[in-house]
């Protein structure tokens, strides 16, 4: 174990058989030596710099019926919302001013021609009241390539699309029979033609899913060439078909599943940006600080407004539903800086893979 990773972190190649040996680690002493080998090629690569995504969930209205999604279009429980413009831009207004230099906008996926002209002036707003200092990632599911290019040109410059598994048997349990493996896989390379920084992701600890399915998860990720990683462990929504009948979840198993594909992940992509997402610090109050230590480079606190939370719950016990924007600041701040980290402020914070890909990064 010890020489696979010196190897891993002086440059080797992770074979598929390494790779599912490292995600089915079980001995804690070996799981912290492989997030410590994680640890140094994040350093080596990106460094010990935390990039910020304010994260405006702006609407949960989706016309998909993902099995594993709260915001599924099926779920009759859940209150419906789309935020208004003027909620937006104060959520925009307020990451420019506390300096995490890019937002999010993520919503349920919806196609139609009112909504693609929505979030093109949104686009444009933000940039036009940040003086185009904020940089956009857009994150709003499947849509032609001439609405992907409409976007871009407005000023959005990346684009989060997960694929949640390449597996495409997994992925077809996951989903009802109009939803296509094969178009997503093609939303995102028309994603790449149209200049984005492309962003892709599992979940880690599905049922049924292997060490191996994750292992080709990340040879996924490498075949496509991707700038960015979003991914997280898996955790049941209670009002969802799979949330219902999965019965074996353990907080704690699917925290190693995540932190251990983050490292996985980060050994054989290197320059690439990975989230330490939400779902972590819904297992333990610590998890996304552990994602951070395990690998991860980029963490997306919550800024849209508080009354809209708890009507975006893709899974059960999300946390931060009641912590307004700035006591999320502050506690993030003190989180990163607790375990010797400090915030990139003001800062696009672009994939060093995208620089190294394209020349373009900022």
């Amino acid at each position: 174990m010890t020489d696979l990773l010196h190897a891993a972190v002086n440059g080797g190649e992770l074979t598929r058989a390494d790779m599912i040996r490292l995600l089915e680690l079980n001995d804690p002493a070996q799981e912290e030596l492989l997030f410590q080998a994680a640890y140094q090629v994040k350093l080596r690569y990106v460094g010990p710099v935390v990039r910020l995504r304010g994260l405006i969930e702006i609407s949960n209205l989706c016309v998909k019926n993902c099995f594993y999604c709260g915001i599924r279009r099926d779920n009759h429980r859940m209150h419906r919302f789309r935020m208004s413009e003027a909620e937006i831009l104060e959520a925009a207004r307020f990451a420019a001013t506390a300096g995490y230099g890019s937002v999010v906008l993520q919503s349920g996926e919806r196609a139609d021609a009112e909504n693609t002209e929505f979030i093109e002036r949104m686009v444009r707003r933000i940039k036009e009241i940040s003086n185009g200092r904020l940089g956009i990632t857009l994150s709003l599911g499947e849509q032609t390539p001439e609405t992907y290019q409409r976007w871009f040109v407005a000023g959005a410059h990346r684009y989060l699309l997960r694929i949640e598994s390449s597996n495409p048997g997994l992925y077809a349990k996951m989903h009802p029979a109009d939803h296509s493996f094969v178009r997503r896989v093609a939303c995102l390379k028309s994603l790449r033609d149209c200049g984005y920084q492309v962003g892709t992701g599992v979940m880690c600890g599905l049922p049924g899913q292997t060490a191996a399915d994750l292992a080709d998860d990340i040879r996924f990720f490498r075949d496509l060439d991707v700038d960015m990683i979003g991914m997280g462990p898996y955790i049941p929504q209670a009002d969802t078909p799979m949330g219902r009948a999965f019965k074996a979840f353990e907080p704690a198993v699917q925290l190693h599943w995540g932190l251990r594909m983050i490292a996985v992940t980060r050994l054989v992509l290197r320059d690439v940006n990975i989230a330490s997402t939400t779902a972590l610090q819904a297992l333990a109050p610590d998890g996304r600080e552990r994602g951070l230590l395990a690998g991860a480079n980029v963490i997306m606190p919550n800024i849209g407004d508080v009354s809209h939370r708890k009507d975006y719950l893709l899974y059960d016990n999300k946390p931060g539903t009641d912590e307004n924007a700035t006591e999320s600041r502050e506690r993030l701040e003190q989180a990163i800086t607790g375990i010797g980290e400090r915030i990139g402020y003001d800062e696009w914070g672009d994939s060093p893979h995208f620089h190294h890909r394209t020349g373009g990064s900022r």
